[in-house]
């Protein structure tokens, strides 16, 4: 893994996570829901239509009341993100500023690139 403080001269995109978990924007809550429950690890769903970029949902976003048949993309926020030249501190700093530790990693044409996420301990860039 990368430290957090390793990263002179590296971009967002040097330290994206090495596996992307992405949902269809078709998705439903209760698919979200089931993400969410299938590893401690999912801090975040990132929904994609295609290669685009459509938003994020942290985990515990989505209140008990709704219904799992709903639209998932409802309860998207297309942020915050970085774009992949964004030197890594930077990306590093959005990503501390979110209470999941992960902020998406998003290029000029609207694509998903990837995500940064920084471990539980905030020492060190996850996947990397």
């Amino acid at each position: 893994m990368i430290g957090v403080g390793d990263i002179d001269g590296l971009t967002a995109a040097d330290v994206v996570h090495q596996r992307l978990s992405t949902m269809p924007a078709h998705a439903t809550v209760g698919e979200v829901r089931a993400f969410f429950a299938a590893s401690t690890s999912h801090h975040v769903a990132l929904l994609t239509d295609g290669e685009r970029y459509v938003g994020s949902i942290d985990a515990g976003t989505i209140r008990d009341d709704v219904d799992d048949v709903a639209p998932a993309s409802e309860f998207a926020a297309p942020g915050p993100r970085v774009g992949p030249g964004t030197p890594a501190a930077g990306a590093r700093d959005a990503a501390l500023a979110q209470e999941s530790l992960r902020v998406a990693v998003v290029d000029d044409a609207g694509a998903l690139v990837g995500i940064v996420a920084i471990t539980s301990t905030g020492d060190a860039f996850c996947g990397t």
